[in-house]
């Protein structure tokens, strides 16, 4: 069974592309909901709005329980902001406080990383980890949409797929530099990227092989 956190946010394609991969997928916005699941989804959408929501649901530190006590979680865009334990620049609310993240993640993520909506593009990313055995690596055409990246790893987090920047004057990139965009820390999964809006399954084949244990 399969949550998806249903605060804000893609929810519906989440779930569709879960149910696709194989799972019974069920909304999670009680703690009850979230007590019945083997797994959870935290989609994309706005960060602070889904930091805000969680404790107005009161779902904030049960999550937070949860993932600590080993639930899988994979979180997409504003997800992987979610699961990070750091933040580079967090958004702070009109009284100066700064956003809150769920934690379980050892990364620092910057958020809208990549530039405002029209910046958004696709590309086609190598994805460790999502070819089953003896089946040849495919890409991964990827959707990025005021993503965020990874700016630090921990020791504990395997980077899985990573965009190249190209040397930008207006920027400061002076070379080429290498964001990761894809990530994996044990039970918690995370990218930068919406495979829920392209068809792409493995992902979420992925996740589910993690619950099951079998990844």
């Amino acid at each position: 069974m399969v949550g998806v956190l249903a605060l804000q946010g893609d929810v519906r394609e989440h779930a569709r592309a879960a149910e696709a991969a194989g799972a019974r997928v069920i909304s999670v916005r009680r703690r009850s909901e979230l007590d019945a699941v083997d797994g959870l989804i935290l989609p994309g959408g706005e960060s602070t709005t889904i930091d805000k929501l969680t404790r107005i649901f009161e779902l904030r530190e049960p999550l937070r329980e949860r993932i600590a006590a080993g639930m899988p979680v994979y979180g997409s865009c504003a997800g992987m902001i979610l699961l990070a334990n750091d933040i580079a620049d967090p958004a702070k609310d009109m009284k100066g406080e700064a956003q809150q993240t769920l934690g379980g993640l050892d990364i620092t993520v910057r958020r809208n990383a990549f530039g405002r909506q029209v910046d958004s593009f696709e590309t086609e990313l190598n994805f460790a980890q999502l070819a089953l055995p003896g089946e040849p690596e495919t890409p991964v055409h990827a959707v990025f949409i005021r993503a965020p990246w990874v700016e630090r790893v921990g020791e504990s987090v395997q980077v899985l797929a990573s965009v190249e920047l190209p040397a930008d004057e207006q920027t400061g990139r002076i070379v080429p530099e290498v964001r990761a965009v894809a990530v994996r820390s044990q039970h918690l999964l995370a990218t930068s990227f919406h495979p829920e809006v392209t068809g792409e399954r493995r992902i979420h084949e992925l996740f589910i092989r993690m619950i099951r244990g079998e990844a």
